[in-house]
């Protein structure tokens, strides 16, 4: 062993770090013969970005120098995309990015030595404990429901002298229904006001809902609303990394210190604003999507699956202690789903030939759950 290893040898890591979940992402499909391969297992978009972006990013050379550090073209076009102030606007790397600065500017360590605390469903986006136990705070994790809805009432009754923010994700990944309206407002109502409430809205294109929250229309209403969205679902642009929050000025002013410099890339704030001024074409593609999923939820009901109300790009199999066989089997059909061991399988909505061959799995299954 040399010196240098003798040293590292000698480092630990933060303590924290042995009791965070490691974050698993969606596995691609294995090889079988004579099928062709489809990953269901990542809530991507099946589709690539419409052919606007497409041209305009491939030309791009200018990558010798750094981005703009605001995404300021950006931030324009999404004021006006969605009527509100550049200014309250945050770009971030994907909205994971955008929701790790929103933790390291409210929540973390005290100067006292205690931990703030952040409030969140579970089972829901599983970065959410490891963002939160990178930033120093504690999670409370609230049981979503039987149906796989966020229990506001026990998340309110969980707040404490010590909760500094709560995340609310809608649709919930990866049970799949939608907060709606009435109960999001009479929630944020309940709760103190010095709480930041992050209405995690990565799905927000998919909702069909007519009562579902719109967070924008909520962070107009409460200055401790924060909303996240992205460009990595419905635009299709997830390898390029690029989400955004928007809050009012008391929490921004908080952000723009807490953010990553450089995070948007050109090519992807490039993407991103091109993507919007061609807005129509995503909605028919994600329309497309939304119909497939349509498809999907009402022939798992023919064969007698209980499926939670599905407003994301995914579905819910609550198989519980067989989610493991189940994603073992469909790997045999050379689909790739996300199975979270014990609890459940994700599947996202892929290519209308992987939805059909889903289908066939979940119909050859052998021990599907009881019809609710």
């Amino acid at each position: 062993m040399t010196s240098s290893d003798t040293r590292a040898g000698g480092i630990a890591p933060r303590p924290v770090l042995d009791r965070l979940p490691r974050y698993a992402a969606g596995k691609p499909p294995a090889a079988v013969s004579g099928l062709a391969s489809y990953k269901l297992s990542s809530n991507e978009n099946p589709l690539p970005p419409i052919p606007a972006v497409l041209e305009a990013i491939a030309g791009q050379t200018d990558f010798n120098r750094y981005p703009d550090p605001l995404s300021s073209k950006l931030r324009a076009a999404l004021a006006e995309f969605l009527g509100v102030p550049a200014a309250d606007i945050v770009t971030g790397a994907g909205s994971l990015g955008a929701l790790n600065q929103i933790l390291a500017a409210f929540a973390g360590q005290n100067e006292d030595g205690k931990a703030d605390e952040v409030i969140y469903a579970w089972r829901s986006f599983e970065a959410y404990p490891i963002s939160v136990g990178l930033a120093g705070a504690e999670s409370v994790r609230i049981p979503v429901t039987a149906d796989g809805r966020h229990d506001l009432d026990a998340m309110a009754a969980a707040v404490s002298a010590r909760t500094k923010v709560i995340l609310l994700c809608t649709p919930n990944n990866p049970t799949g229904p939608a907060l709606t309206a009435g109960e999001t407002e009479a929630f944020i109502r309940s709760i103190p006001a010095d709480v930041v409430v992050v209405i995690d809205e990565a799905y927000q294109e998919f909702v069909r809902a007519g009562d579902a929250v719109d967070g924008i229309d909520l962070y107009r209403k409460y200055p401790n609303v924060v909303v996240l969205r992205t460009f990595s679902k419905a635009h299709g642009l997830a390898g390029l990394r690029v989400g955004y929050s928007v809050s009012h000025p008391e929490l921004t002013q908080y952000l723009r210190v807490a953010a990553t410099p450089f995070a948007v890339s050109q090519i992807a704030e490039k993407a991103a604003i091109v993507s919007l001024d061609n807005y129509g074409q995503v909605v028919e593609r994600v329309q497309k999507l939304v119909d497939e999923r349509a498809r999907l939820t009402a022939g798992l009901r023919d064969l007698g699956w209980a499926i939670p109300d599905a407003q994301g790009n995914f579905v819910w199999l609550a198989l519980g202690a067989e989610s493991a066989a189940f994603a073992e089997m469909a790997g045999t059909r050379a689909l790739s789903v996300r199975a979270f061991a014990g609890e459940g399988v994700r599947v996202s909505i892929g290519e209308p030939e992987a939805n059909t061959r889903f289908l066939q799995l979940c119909a050859d299954y052998t021990k599907a759950p009881a019809t609710s």
